[in-house]
């Protein structure tokens, strides 16, 4: 991780009317509807919506691990850039050490044993996880497993990452200590980030933009810029700007969470 934040190796993303259908027993459910998106390369953007609204299946489609049904994703240079996925479970092997976890990553690009090795331990280190490197999965605690997820996806020095909800099953405290770090480390090494959480103060802290999806199908029906100076610190969430966008945001979704949970408005 030895880029600058002037150095921004991420890469655009343009999706053309993306819509994704999947069958069913009862007929097509269509998970989006006609998505149409552009991030600038280098950029955090974060998603939220109400629950079912198709914002894991858009990480997906952009991932390549599931083709759109009509409509496109296209990448700046042509070429799909390389891309890093980071899911809520850490999805850690549990036979190998956190070191090999953290590394494995590079094993399909051919890097020999001893330098993954030696890179994943100077990224642990980073990390704070340098006396953990030998441990093994069930030995750490969930902040720590999933810490090592982040930094197996950072090792290959992704252009593009993508982040489903990836601290929502941690407590507070390592929450907010996560997302420090994740913001720090994109500083670092400038990736485009499409980061997916239910936490709209989490969305407005660590975002440059916001997007927002209408309940499914889904679609952007709010894309919010976020002004807040960088680096960010706790003190942030207090201020005016993160209250009123946060308010803002949840105001624009409250109707379809309540029908979600059949709760009158």
């Amino acid at each position: 991780m030895t880029s600058t934040a002037s150095q921004i190796v991420g890469a655009p993303i343009t999706i053309s009317g993306a819509i994704k259908t999947f069958p069913s027993a009862r007929g097509p459910v269509e998970a989006l509807g006609r998505v149409e998106l552009e991030i600038e390369p280098g950029s955090f953007v974060c998603l939220v919506g109400p629950s079912g609204c198709g914002k894991s299946t858009l990480l997906k489609v952009i991932a390549g691990l599931t083709e759109p049904t009509a409509g496109s994703v296209r990448f700046g240079s042509g070429a799909p850039p390389r891309t890093a996925m980071v899911f809520q479970d850490h999805g850690l092997f549990p036979w190998m050490t956190l070191r090999d976890n953290v590394a494995f990553g590079l094993e399909a690009t051919g890097v020999d044993a001893p330098t993954r090795r030696a890179s994943a331990e100077q990224l642990l280190g980073q990390l704070g996880l340098a006396d953990f490197a030998m441990r093994y999965p069930h030995e750490l605690s969930g902040g720590m497993r999933q810490r090592g997820a982040i930094a197996r996806a950072l090792l290959t020095h992704p252009q593009v990452l993508l982040m489903d909800e990836p601290f929502s099953a941690l407590d507070a405290q390592s929450k907010l200590v996560l997302q420090d770090e994740i913001q720090r480390l994109w500083g670092e090494d400038r990736q485009t980030v499409l980061y997916v959480t239910h936490d709209i103060e989490e969305a407005v802290i660590l975002g440059d933009r916001v997007l927002v999806m209408s309940g499914r199908p889904g679609r952007i029906i709010q894309d919010i810029t976020v002004d807040l100076p960088r680096p960010r610190d706790l003190r942030d969430r207090s201020s005016e700007e993160v209250r009123t966008k946060t308010w803002s945001i949840w105001k624009g979704i409250e109707a379809q969470v309540r029908r979600n949970l059949h709760v009158p408005n």
